[in-house]
């Protein structure tokens, strides 16, 4: 019987291991999850597991928060022993984390074959740490599932073109999945009192923002001119920041702590305009039709951009404020990353 290990670190990267897992299983493929823990908070990352029936992963290496070098280094560190032990045929890593890259390194050094879900998209900003995971864990990959053509693309610039493979994404899978079981279970508008479309949604979580006092001082100084309610489910390491801070929330804003994957969609869903730093939410506000303002200088998800879904506006108030009063629904929404059946693509490909 084959053996795959799969390496999660953080919550986009657990859904997308639980697609992979079902099919896996169905195949008769021993597939076993490893839980770097780089996300340790409980809402960030049991709730997942519960409430996607995720199973228990097979072995959770407690990293915990660290510098980005001492949390890479601790994970390839612990990864190296499980790997060693297990003996798989092959590595699987997903997106662009700290967690992404010590795997690659690990299994890469033990000549275990890497095969990266979410490959080639690029920022060209080399400063996001991110970036730096995407490049580095591309290059170490034997099998590249690419969401988009222009992921395809931006490898073929950097010479790899063998073992590349136009999949879609496997987040959209997931959300025509759940979308439907979300209006369902979901209780969130109701717990919190909000009528559809009758507020904002925003989440900060990216280093850029969330590190930066500086950054949220301006982001929070837009949200306080924009005037509309606005929901923000306040990520961890942007609490923390907050606290070392004298930022004062502006009164129409409403922190909440980090919901479940079934509420988010809910908020997503019901949102008049979304405000993120996320490239996962990015795409389901896409996905959900809902006018989304990018706090970053650039995405890796451009294509959002260019329908007019997605406006890029940084940190900077005044293309926050202009951005939320000049948006306008596009009359367009084309089929981007995929028609839902990535993750079967995917299982094919390994198969193989």
């Amino acid at each position: 019987m084959k053996k795959i290990i799969s390496v999660v670190g953080a919550r986009p990267q657990f859904i997308k291991a639980k697609l992979l897992s079902d099919s896996l299983k169905k195949k008769g493929i021993r597939h076993l999850l490893v839980h770097t823990g780089q996300h340790y908070d409980y809402v960030m990352s049991k709730i997942f597991f519960d409430e996607l029936d995720i199973p228990t992963p097979n072995y959770n290496l407690g990293v915990g928060s660290h510098t980005p070098c001492a949390q890479t280094a601790l994970i390839i560190e612990k990864l190296e022993k499980v790997f060693l032990k297990e003996k798989p045929e092959m590595v699987i890593v997903y997106g662009d984390t700290n967690s992404t890259l010590a795997a690659a390194l690990t299994a890469a050094r033990l000549n275990i074959p890497v095969f990266h879900v979410e490959a080639g998209l690029r920022s060209y900003n080399r400063e996001m740490p991110e970036e730096i995971n995407r490049v580095v864990t591309d290059h170490l990959s034997s099998a590249l599932f690419c969401p988009s053509r222009k992921a395809v693309d931006n490898l073929a610039k950097e010479g790899i073109t063998k073992g590349v493979y136009l999949v879609g994404d496997i987040m959209y899978d997931l959300l025509s999945r759940f979308k439907n079981i979300a209006d369902k279970r979901s209780k969130i508008l109701c717990r919190l009192n909000l009528k559809p479309k009758s507020y904002l949604l925003a989440t900060l979580h990216r280093p850029s923002n969330a590190d930066s006092v500086a950054n949220l001082e301006r982001i929070f100084r837009a949200f306080k001119e924009i005037k509309q309610p606005i929901v923000l489910p306040l990520h961890p390491r942007t609490l923390c920041t907050l606290k070392k801070s004298t930022i004062k929330i502006p009164i129409n804003v409403r922190l909440i702590e980090p919901v479940g994957y079934l509420d988010m969609l809910m908020l997503e869903k019901n949102a008049r305009v979304i405000l993120t730093d996320s490239g996962g939410v990015q795409k389901e506000s896409y996905w959900l039709g809902v006018p989304c303002l990018t706090l970053r200088k650039e995405t890796e998800w451009v294509e959002t951009v260019k329908t007019g879904w997605n406006v890029l506006t940084g940190p900077d108030p005044e293309r926050i404020v202009r951005g939320i009063r000049r948006m306008k629904i596009p009359r367009k929404r084309p089929r981007l990353y995929g028609d839902g059946r990535a993750t079967q693509q995917i299982v094919n490909h390994l198969l193989k």
